[in-house]
């Protein structure tokens, strides 16, 4: 069995160590609180635990600085929007940035690899989270010796008696809380905290379970991940993929290419003849027509781009013939964007906006300029680079969804509908779905408050009891209570209603 040496055996002790400092770091912001400024003070304390525990042989890549920007950003934004659906969005990326910036700090370059191997150590990652901190258990025990120390006999009964007996004291303690509120009150008094042993446990796992974890990142930053430590930097940044990643030949892109292209291209057609034409179909009346499908249309969007990813990766060569039908492939698809977008269009201008709408027409343009870069790239001969921009693209977009704030958006314009009637088509939909209001997250509420005094007043008397509801919510609900929860959209939320309902 090898031995650990004294360095390693430090080092493992210090990963432990940050990993049960973050553990009650989490537990100290998240417990029973919403999500807030805590997801930025969690990101940020894994982000410094990391850094100072990183390697000192490798220095990080400067192209891998945005990492740990984007991690820091995307967690502080959970703290600006009221909205639980961006909060997660927020987090799991901020999460990944994390992770990415690990494997960063231990002085492996992430960025400028191909989007394969970032696949691979985001595995590596995700495994040594959770394995390694096994090792570091095993190398920070202590030191074998020849010649052990001997305590005093006096000294060493003490010793082996506190053993057994502090466990025994805290257990007794713990169930004498529990049953009694005045020895529990004493002894909140004495300690500082409250004891109580439904809650001891839960709490107990969750700091080890976090800290388990957050220890397992550090050791990424710490120890690097030995698979990829034979890559060098050049090897790392070279623009063509190795060549055993090319597994398909010229002539069988070219039938993938044309068949694709073909059906696109006569879908196109009937777009210029009946769409974007204005003309109706079959019988059917032009803005039934028109008012469909733009789900399906971004779905094959997106397929279009995979199979541009997948073509570039996996050629053998490429020959004019395949730059012109991939290069129309892209056009093609640029067309079916903008057939889903004026679709999406038609369909929210007679019918308003809902918060998927917003985000399909995100994920359109996110998708329209993910497709310009696709050209650009491939005509560059950098099609390597093509995952790296979309991934970019990707958290742009979702940084460009907080600031818009989609629960905000949506109720501004539908209430706008509501006040003038003139923004309705004649054959739309004017009213106000307060069901619907009911269900929109807490960045909305300001909106509706101040719009309220110009509603009609049957819509208005249908939306103040959902206002009340809400705030009643806010000022009851002890998970929002806590500064470490604290949340601008909430906020601002709340005092809105305090205003209204004083």
């Amino acid at each position: 069995m090898p031995t650990t040496s004294p360095a390693d055996r430090a080092l493992s002790r210090r990963i432990l160590a940050a990993g049960l400092g973050l553990g009650l770091l989490c537990e100290l912001v998240f417990d029973g609180r919403a999500f807030g400024i805590n997801v930025a003070f969690a990101t940020a304390g894994l982000l410094a635990a990391a850094w100072l525990l990183r390697r000192s042989d490798r220095a990080p890549d400067p192209l891998d600085a945005w990492l740990p920007v984007s991690a820091l950003i995307l967690a502080l934004l959970v703290a600006v929007r009221g909205d639980p659906f961006l909060a997660l969005l927020d987090s799991l990326v901020a999460l990944a940035c994390c992770g990415a910036s690990a494997a960063a700090f231990s002085g492996l370059a992430v960025t400028r690899r191909t989007a394969s191997v970032i696949a691979l150590m985001g595995a590596w990652v995700m495994g040594t989270a959770v394995a390694d901190p096994f090792r570091a258990v095993i190398e920070g025990g202590p030191a074998p010796s020849s010649q052990p120390r001997r305590l005093p006999d006096g000294v060493a009964a003490v010793v082996r008696g506190l053993v057994v007996a502090i466990p025994l004291a805290v257990i007794f303690a713990v169930l004498f809380a529990s049953a009694d509120p005045v020895f529990g009150r004493a002894l909140g008094t004495v300690l500082g905290f409250r004891i109580d042993l439904g809650e001891l446990p839960g709490r107990v796992l969750f700091v080890v379970a976090t800290g388990w974890l957050a220890a397992g990142l550090v050791s990424v930053s710490a120890r690097g991940i030995p698979a990829f430590e034979g890559a060098s930097l050049g090897a790392a940044s070279r623009t063509a993929l190795t060549p055993d990643t090319r597994v398909l030949g010229l002539p069988e892109a070219l039938v993938i290419l044309v068949a694709v292209d073909l059906v696109i291209a006569i879908f196109v057609g009937l777009q210029f003849a009946y769409l974007f034409g204005g003309r109706a179909a079959n019988g059917m009346a032009y803005a039934d027509y028109a008012r469909r499908g733009f789900f399906e249309l971004v779905a094959a969007a997106c397929l279009s781009s995979v199979i541009v990813i997948v073509l570039e990766s996996t050629v053998v060569r490429r020959s004019l013939a395949y730059l012109v039908g991939l290069i129309a492939l892209v056009a093609l698809t640029g067309i079916v964007l903008a057939s889903a977008a004026l679709r999406l269009r038609l369909y929210q201008d007679a019918y308003g906006w809902t918060e998927i709408r917003l985000y399909v027409l995100a994920a359109i343009v996110t998708i329209g300029l993910g497709l310009a870069a696709m050209a650009a790239l491939v005509l560059a001969d950098r099609s390597r680079w093509i995952p790296h921009t979309l991934a970019v693209l990707g958290i742009c977009s979702l940084v460009a969804l907080n600031l818009v704030a989609p629960a905000a958006f949506v109720a501004s314009q539908n209430v706008a509908r509501v006040i003038d009637p003139s923004l309705v088509p004649p054959d739309g939909h004017a009213g106000l779905d307060t069901e619907y209001l009911a269900v929109l997250p807490d960045d909305a509420i300001p909106v509706l408050v101040e719009a309220l005094p110009r509603l009609p007043t049957e819509v208005a008397d249908e939306l103040t009891p959902i206002l009340q509801a809400r705030h009643i919510d806010l000022r009851a609900d002890p998970s929002y209570a806590s500064g470490f929860a604290w949340n601008l959209g909430r906020e601002r939320a709340r005092s809105a209603l305090d205003a209204l309902f004083p």
